[in-house]
């Protein structure tokens, strides 16, 4: 082993994994620290992929040449287009995932890159050279990473990625118990030690449903759930996925279930004070459903299987914290499970992150220069957005060490870019989640152009390779050469163009359209190039408004506001708008814009106080 590298990573989550493959990927040694080899990119939660706004974040992590849209294509065994009843903008991809398939998929890829090597072990402390500094410069500064066996990792810089480990305890009931997930430790050093490099720690919680064996349920009581006849891949190197699909199973929740949980409530960590984080609005527990929505009289429950020979079905929608005896008498009243048998109890677990108003947009730290954090260590939620952010911090580790600009998306090219400036601006203080409303520009941020808005620069960071590239100006020369014609063939009186643009036009509509010119050529185009350029048709209108409003943006995003400006000396400000500029450190005037409780009169009074000192 190697004891000398440009980069090490801890963690080999969702974020890890990417981090670290994206820094191999543009030449620099890597170490991936993990506890255990075989838990690389182990799915910890529900075995699946995407959803609204997380899939789209799927294919822009894939679209920049990332691993994660490749493991799933691999790896998935039930693939659905989520939103398809709505418009085009919205529909967003989901795969349920053989557990145990993804995380094969993703170590082999792993092991397939060069420059990157697996360290198993514990990461104890940081290390760094210097004093602690506020500001980031050069006097604190990353120099590795000591391990609980005495072994001293050295480089330059660190990503962590340690998802729900950092001081990690779980509760089931009146029972806790220190650890990460079921069966692996939690890391407790790592907490103390970036607390003494001057970092402030909070804590959030999150949960996890039961788990039944397949063979317990009854299906005629459920209600079937079929993929997609024809799966659309994740990546954009695969036209289809091979491997056989299974069926979901829906069931719901009912007023025996509910009275059973209002019964408990006292014994329930959440409700009698044992755990007094904050836990994900978005994706609450049954017992939190049923408080805040007691008008409901029933909750939907998707039965999905974690693999193909795998024995256990994820009760997914039922996440929860409840003792064991309460857990089974909640399930024997749900149809289809009055025998269940419960292979691992429903659990929650708190755990330590960093608050980001600590962190920069290139996602590097400000105390410490060299230090990355991405993933749940950040407060966001699910595998997709840890990916992300892994990709995006495994970049610009490489590009801090070659002294090159930070890779830093705008809101308008990607959902990954939303995330990261809503996490810098608006420090969360519950675990975040992507949605496409938090996306302003969401009818250019769509899943199927995801390679259009990003390959390009994969390609100039020396992420995608040369079978990508090719791949992806073939597309788009499709593109173009398609859109040329639609523009001169006539249709129904006018032109073939005018034509797509109606909304009740379908891709069979369009095929079939093209097939009456007599045109040899439509074979030629992919599925995936007719598609795109009958949703650009349709919404050219609205993106050519949304265009203009994407211009205004930019305006505001170029006007740079210098590193470290001194804003308690801008005494126009209130002193709220003050505290909240200082501690967040915008870099662009749109930036500070976006922070919590900046107003745009404050945004007027702060371009008056640095035009008056030549900062802008």
């Amino acid at each position: 082993m190697k004891r000398k590298y440009d980069i090490i990573v801890i963690g080999g989550g969702h974020a890890g994994t990417e981090a670290a493959w994206a820094a191999a990927r543009m030449g620099a040694s890597v170490a991936l620290v993990t506890m255990q080899r075989e838990a690389i990119g182990r799915m910890s939660c529900n075995p699946a992929i995407g959803g609204i706004g997380k899939g789209q974040m799927v294919r822009e992590v894939d679209a920049l040449g990332g691993i994660m849209g490749r493991a799933i294509d691999r790896a998935g065994i039930h693939f659905r287009m989520l939103n398809q009843s709505k418009g085009p903008a919205v529909w967003a991809p989901r795969a349920q995932a053989d557990r145990k398939l993804y995380a094969e998929a993703v170590q082999s890829i792993l092991t397939e890159t060069a420059h990157l090597e697996i360290v198993e072990g514990t990461v104890d402390s940081i290390e760094t050279a210097g004093a602690a500094s506020s500001n980031g410069d050069d006097k604190s500064r990353v120099s590795g990473v000591l391990l609980e066996d005495g072994r001293r990792l050295v480089a330059d810089a660190v990503i962590v990625t340690t998802g729900t480990f950092m001081r990690g305890l779980m509760h089931c009931g009146e029972r806790k118990e220190a650890g990460g997930r079921v069966g692996e430790a939690a890391a407790g050093g790592i907490s103390e030690n970036l607390k003494a490099l001057g970092f402030e720690l909070m804590r959030l919680k999150t949960g996890t449903p039961p788990r039944v064996h397949r063979d317990s349920l009854n299906y005629d009581k459920l209600e079937r759930q079929d993929g997609d006849a024809e799966p659309i891949p994740f990546s954009f190197m695969n036209d289809t996925i091979g491997q056989p699909s299974v069926p979901c199973w829906i069931t719901y929740t009912n007023d025996e279930t509910h009275k059973h949980i209002h019964a408990n409530l006292h014994r329930a960590p959440m409700y009698m004070g044992q755990i007094e984080s904050t836990g994900p609005r978005y994706c609450p527990s049954i017992e939190d459903k049923v408080v805040r929505f007691s008008e409901k009289p029933r909750h939907q429950l998707f039965l999905e299987p974690e693999g193909y020979d795998n024995e256990r079905v994820y009760c997914n929608g039922i996440s929860t914290s409840l003792p064991e005896d309460v857990q089974r008498l909640m399930l024997a009243t749900i149809p289809g499970m009055e025998n269940a048998e419960i292979l691992q109890l429903g659990y929650a677990v708190e755990y330590d992150f960093i608050p980001t108003w600590q962190t920069r947009e290139s996602l590097e730290s400000k105390p410490v220069k060299g230090l990355f954090f991405a993933g749940q260590i950040n407060g966001t939620s699910g595998y997709e957005e840890a990916a992300g952010q892994g990709l995006v911090a495994g970049v610009n580790a490489v590009q801090m060490l070659r002294d090159e600009e930070p890779l830093v998306l705008r809101r308008d090219q990607a959902y990954i870019g939303v995330m990261i400036d809503d996490l810098i601006t608006k420090p969360p203080i519950e675990p975040y989640r992507m949605f496409t409303s938090r996306a302003e520009y969401r009818l250019s941020l769509r899943s199927d152009n995801a390679d259009q808005r990003l390959t390009p620069i994969g390609r100039k960071l020396g992420l995608v390779d040369d079978a990508r590239w090719n791949r992806f100006e073939k597309k788009t020369n499709d593109i173009d050469e398609l859109k040329r014609m639609t523009q001169s063939l006539p249709h129904a009186g006018g032109k073939l163009g005018d034509f797509l643009k109606r909304p009740n036009t379908t891709l069979a509509n369009f095929r079939d359209a093209l097939m009456s010119q007599s045109l040899n050529c439509v074979s030629d185009f992919d599925r995936t190039v007719l598609e795109q350029v009958l949703v650009d048709a349709r919404y050219a209108g609205y993106v050519a408004r949304q265009d203009r409003q994407v211009a205004r943006f930019r305006k505001m995003e170029s006007m740079k506001i210098p590193p470290h400006a001194d804003y308690a000396k801008m005494t126009e400000l209130r002193a709220e708008a003050r505290q909240n500029l200082a501690a967040v450190e915008p870099t662009t005037l749109g930036q500070a814009g976006r922070i919590s409780g900046i107003t745009p009169a404050d945004i007027m009074v702060l371009t008056v106080c640095l035009r008056r000192q030549k900062s802008i």
